[in-house]
């Protein structure tokens, strides 16, 4: 009797093992990254105006830049080339984050890269100079929560934080010095923006990224999980089947705009799963 209850029990606790990973998974954002994309249409600056490069910054004489640099996305280098499409800035969700029974959940949020290029070159007293912005350096962590409003997605809202390198490079001149300034950039959390839910590859996967700025891939990062960020849920659509497209715009006090696609669903993308 004894050595049959025990097997009851056996029983019970590896059907109950066998359920617990599959409900867990939907009470889970597992940790991965989120891609977006920077699109070409003037949205994204930085505005020196509030805190103009000095002069003499450029070359001797050279009066204090306070004007506006539009940039668009270049796309970042990876180890298999394509592997993230046209992405050119990279979010990663450093923790799994498990829903409450309030439907909220939290994780650490930090930039992994970024590779933004001017729409045009500059004009100033010293020629003209190409713009590209990069990361600088270890980069802050903020704190994203995110909201469950049905069974398939909801609500996010995360501050991001980001140290840039902004280059300056001549065109058109035989000298090839390079300026650099370091700009910081934090956008408040205000903008709710919607995920979807998806499914978690398996195995999960890595992706070989140019985090530096440098052209060359440098960093894996685990790839995408079962949270799309970016794009609203069916049940949270207003047609049947659709889903909502964020294109989405952050700004800071300090005059700088970077608007954005999740890389999957701009121009010409077809908003497909990971």
């Amino acid at each position: 009797m004894r050595v049959r209850a025990f097997g009851i029990v056996g029983i019970a606790f590896l059907v109950s093992s066998s359920v617990a990973p599959g409900f867990a998974a939907d009470r889970v954002i597992q940790n991965g990254i989120d891609v977006w994309m920077t699109p070409a249409d003037g949205s994204t600056f930085v505005d020196f105006a509030k805190t103009p490069i000095p002069a003499g910054f450029f070359c001797s004489g050279s009066a204090p830049f306070t004007s506006k640099v539009a940039f668009r996305g270049e796309p970042l280098v990876t180890g298999t080339p394509g592997a993230l499409r046209t992405a050119d800035t990279i979010v990663q969700r450093l923790d799994d984050a498990a829903f409450n029974k309030q439907g909220v959940a939290r994780t650490r949020i930090q930039f992994r890269a970024l590779s933004l290029k001017s729409l045009a070159p500059i004009e100033t007293e010293c020629g003209k100079f190409t713009v590209t912005a990069t990361l600088d350096g270890v980069q802050p962590i903020t704190r994203m929560v995110i909201t469950r409003e049905n069974k398939t997605g909801g609500r996010f809202t995360a501050p991001l934080a980001l140290n840039v390198k902004v280059r300056f490079e001549p065109v058109g001149r035989v000298s090839k010095e390079v300026f650099e300034i370091p700009v910081a950039v934090r956008f408040p959390g205000t903008v709710k923006m919607p995920w979807r839910k998806a499914a978690a590859p398996v195995p999960a996967g890595f992706v070989l990224v140019d985090t530096d700025g440098d052209l060359v891939a440098d960093t894996y990062l685990p790839d995408r999980s079962n949270f799309i960020a970016g794009i609203s849920s069916p049940a949270a659509s207003r047609k049947p089947g659709a889903m909502e497209k964020a294109y989405s715009c952050h700004t800071d006090a300090y005059g700088h705009t970077h608007c954005f696609w999740y890389n999957d669903c701009g121009p010409g993308a077809t908003c497909n799963e990971p």
